[in-house]
């Protein structure tokens, strides 16, 4: 199983290891220490030997930070976890603070005392993190100061070993493109900068770039390494080399020059000496990188990393690979709502099962490489945790009338796939079905909306929410996140959110996720990964536009569909997605399956559309 459960004890020793990390900063002589959820990459997901966040505090989600002062300590999280962190964390030790209303920079600025000196490690935070948290101290008339050790480390006895998981070539048949090619479109970016050179911390990026895939971090097929770009040179890249067999060090070695992790730094340096042009993403790129170049005599150039565009938007062969990775998803994602309709009743199911069985039916695949993430397996109350992880002391058994809601996903060679649905367990009450229409409804509104090229996430957004809106309702996430080709599934800068101000352009992958969440009752959220596309042009039209084609296929439930609250059209687009999922998926299943399918897609509006007509989902 690619998915444990077994309960974290990091709270159990949050006290203890509090005291000592206060002594700690005494002896070195900080006042305070800024712990993020970072590694020196800068990537979204770390590695365990990397997780400091949790080990101090208890604090497992994808995204936070911990300020510890002598007399107080908060943990700031975004809308995601705001009651997550409160089921993970003493509260006593650290007052949760939304991070959405307060900032890191504006907490520091209001609770530090003059003459403070706050302490972070440079390594951890990026270099816009870090202007802006300068700027805080100063206004708080204290000091921000770069740690060359961090005392977190200094105290973690039993810290992990950083991960040393052996690369893998990522064949053409995947990548639809070589790595040669891409490195060269690379190096064109770079010199269209001007450039001499361009430093890659991602590690998704690097994946890319070079073509190879690892798995130093859980459910992330990457390699942790860094690389600098050259104009006009070949490329260096610094892996450690205990991860490479003679295969792929041939392969690389033919790409880039190979080095251990620790030559970095003097390269950086050397890159300074020689008063070189560096492009560094002041967004994803570490402070100490920046500093270093900067205080050897490197002119530094800030831009995006040239790997993040290109890389959203996917070849022909990665279209065709996540086509077929969801429909293979699909498969089994519909076997497992099957069974759970047999099974449920029973009442023998827990959260737990219900996820193992799940992640067994994408194993029957046979193409499986890993889930795509921690599935977030969460019936009634826990349904409402919007990033809910089911352990052996939180997992709820599938009894009584509420809702359950499943949200995972598979990594595959051809592609990376984020599903979530909502099932009805017994009965549900008329609130619960008209909350899960209206996310039904903003799911559709972005399915099936038409928008001119230039339009951004952030003009999309509001469509998802717009019926939730109407009764006073909302959700606090982005409603869809970019997606990677067996990558990260979560990708950027592609987003449909408040803050997505990337313009959407053909052949980006994102999810449509809208969602509602009732504290201590239930969850519900509808997802299916969405990829743009140019549309035909319609009469007396004058712009070009775009929309979306549904990569995902699996029924949506019907048992908490309240019809009387959507439009013809609506209906419409339900029912013929509902007969695309059966003219996909049933040929694949067994009887049982399909007869239940039968039933899950059953036309709302009447009868069943001749194949060809509605919608086009492909």
């Amino acid at each position: 199983m690619f998915q444990a459960y077994d309960d974290e004890h990091y709270t159990t020793n949050s006290a203890e290891r509090l005291v000592r990390l206060r002594e700690e900063l005494k002896r070195t002589g900080i006042d305070g220490f800024i712990i993020p959820r970072a590694d020196e990459h800068q990537g979204e997901y770390v590695a365990p030997h990397a997780d400091r966040l949790q080990w101090l505090t208890g604090f497992n989600g994808s995204a936070g930070t911990a300020i510890v002062l002598q007399d107080r300590a908060a943990i700031l999280v975004d809308g995601r976890y705001t009651l997550q962190v409160r089921d993970q964390v003493d509260t006593e030790l650290f007052e949760p603070i939304a991070s959405m209303d307060t900032p890191p920079g504006k907490w520091i600025e209001e609770n530090i005392k003059p003459g403070h000196r706050i302490g972070y490690d440079p390594w951890l935070h990026t270099i816009e993190q870090v202007e802006r948290l300068a700027k805080a101290c100063g206004l708080g008339r204290g000091e921000l100061l770069a740690v060359s050790a961090n005392p977190v480390d200094a105290i973690w006895r039993d810290q992990p070993a950083p991960p040393r998981a052996p690369a893998q070539i990522h064949q053409i048949q995947y990548a639809g493109m070589h790595a040669r090619s891409k490195l060269a479109d690379l190096a064109d970016a770079v010199n269209r900068a001007h450039a001499d050179a361009c430093v890659l911390t991602l590690p998704d990026s690097i994946a890319w770039a070079f073509n190879i895939r690892g798995a130093d971090i859980p459910h992330n097929p990457v390699c942790l390494a860094f690389a600098i770009l050259r104009a006009k040179e070949k490329a260096s890249l610094f892996i450690a080399p205990e991860k490479l067999d003679e295969t792929v060090r041939d392969y690389l070695d033919d790409l880039a020059d190979l080095h251990a992790p620790d030559q970095l730094m003097p390269q950086l340096r050397g890159l300074g000496q020689s008063n070189k042009a560096v492009l560094i993403d002041p967004s994803t790129t570490p402070h100490i990188i920046g500093q270093t170049l900067s205080n050897t005599g490197a002119r530094v150039i800030k831009g995006q990393d040239p790997c993040i565009l290109p890389k959203a938007i996917k070849n022909a062969v990665e279209i065709e690979g996540a086509r077929a990775a969801h429909e293979r998803d699909g498969v089994a994602v519909t076997r497992f709502l099957s069974w759970l309709d047999r099974e449920a009743p029973k009442g023998r199911l827990d959260e737990i099962k219900a996820a193992k069985e799940l992640e067994l039916l994408r194993t029957e695949t046979g193409k499986l490489r890993d889930i795509s993430f921690t599935t977030i397996s969460g019936f009634g109350p826990n349904g409402a945790i919007v990033h809910y992880r089911v352990t052996d002391s939180t997992c709820l058994k599938l009894s009584g009338d509420s809702l359950y809601l499943v949200d995972s996903g598979g990594q595959y060679l051809d592609g990376t796939t984020d599903i979530t649905r909502t099932i009805s367990i017994g009965s549900p009450t008329s609130e619960m079905r008209d909350r899960f229409t209206r996310v039904l409804k903003g799911h559709i509104a972005i399915a099936t909306v038409r928008f001119p090229r230039g339009t951004t996430g952030a003009q999309l957004d509001t469509l998802a929410r717009a019926p939730l809106w109407e009764v006073g309702l909302d959700f606090d996430h982005g409603t869809g996140h970019g997606v990677g080709s067996y990558l990260s599934v979560h990708e950027g800068p592609q987003r449909i959110s408040k803050l997505g101000h990337t313009k959407l352009e053909p052949g980006m992958i994102l999810s449509n996720e809208p969602g509602y969440y009732k504290t201590g009752e239930y969850g519900i959220r509808i997802e299916n990964l969405i990829l743009v596309q140019e549309l035909e042009k319609q009469p007396n039209e004058d712009r070009e536009m775009l929309g979306f084609e549904t990569l995902t296929f699996a029924p949506i439930d019907l048992s908490v569909v309240d019809k009387s609250i959507m439009t013809e059209a609506e209906i419409a687009w339900l029912d013929d997605y509902h007969e695309q999922v059966f003219d996909l998926i049933s040929p694949r299943l067994r009887e049982k399956d399909r007869k239940w399918l039968t039933s899950a897609t059953r036309p709302l509006g009447g009868k069943r559309r001749k194949k060809g007509g509605g919608f086009r989902f492909r």
